[in-house]
């Protein structure tokens, strides 16, 4: 893997910025991203120990992060492995080496079927000019939250411009759907609307926009790898600017305190959840628990 080369001491635009060093948080002192920022919300400690034990790489990724380069032209380089499946020690082998070398490993089949998914988005007559007019892929920002004092890092996948001039926030994503129930529930289940809203503090800190429009670009991994583009409503950014707010002051203070706690530290209440609590009433009014005469209490 490439080491840091030098540390960003400032907030500023940075273009160019590798897989390997933005994840490796490239700002001296250290930096929270949007990722960073909902796993301090859910437990401090965790989010502390992944950043001190950076997780391997995973295999059910590489086709979103091929589709990624295959799509944007940027990020980690794809390196085609000669082999139908990794059951063999030669392509485990080779595979673990594409890791280290920070590519992403894909076999032929893979490789052909990235490779269709990007000709499908470029195709799509909304998702093909947002990636057309783009201004830049993969722009790293860094920027000082004004609330929390807390230095900010996130990387857009696509800065784009829309025909009367507004700047376009594009993230693009690939689902099992892109249908619009799904997506709007995507959002909800790993927290878009909070990286979005990322995304546009930085952006506006930075001056690049005042008003930038967020966009996703969701694409489905089988054929015909339907394309569905997705504007994130100002509502859930509502949410996601008060959930973003809660995790930098957390991470501010764990950080001054150097003290990072997990889920709770009093005791909590443990009730059955309210679908149990429902269904015993239900088995109840049905008698379920009846026996030899006798209903239980």
């Amino acid at each position: 893997m490439t080491a840091v080369a030098e540390k960003i001491t400032k907030p500023g635009i940075y273009p160019g910025v590798p897989d390997e060093v933005y994840h490796a948080d490239p700002v001296e002192g250290g930096s929270l991203s949007s990722t960073g920022a909902r796993e301090v919300l859910v437990c401090p400690a965790k989010y502390r120990w992944g950043q001190d034990n950076p997780r391997p790489p995973k295999r059910e990724f590489d086709l979103g992060h091929a589709g990624h380069h295959m799509v944007l032209g940027v990020g980690a380089r794809i390196e085609k492995i000669e082999a139908a499946n990794y059951r063999t020690d030669k392509a485990k082998a080779q595979r673990d080496a594409a890791y280290d070398a920070g590519a992403v490993p894909v076999l032929p089949h893979e490789l052909e079927q990235v490779k269709a998914m990007a000709a499908a988005v470029h195709a799509h007559p909304t998702a093909g000019p947002l990636l057309r007019n783009a201004l830049h892929f993969e722009l790293t920002l860094v920027w000082r939250n004004v609330q929390s004092g807390v230095m900010c890092r996130a990387r857009i996948d696509c800065l784009s411009r829309a025909a009367n001039g507004r700047i376009l926030v594009v993230d693009y994503k690939t689902a099992a759907s892109s249908e619009p129930e799904a997506i709007r529930k995507a959002i909800a289940t790993y927290g878009y609307h909070q990286q979005f809203d990322f995304y546009i503090d930085g952006v506006m800190e930075l001056g690049i926009s005042r008003n930038p429009l967020p966009l996703l670009i969701v694409q489905e991994k089988t054929p015909p790898y339907v394309v569905t583009v997705a504007q994130v409503q100002e509502s859930a950014l509502d949410i996601a600017a008060v959930k973003n707010a809660k995790a930098l002051d957390r991470y501010a203070e764990c950080t001054r305190t150097g003290r990072w706690p997990g889920y709770a530290d009093d005791i909590v209440g443990a009730p059955l959840p309210a679908y149990e609590e429902k269904r015993f009433a239900e088995e109840m009014d049905r008698d379920v628990y009846k026996i030899k005469g006798k209903q239980a209490a």
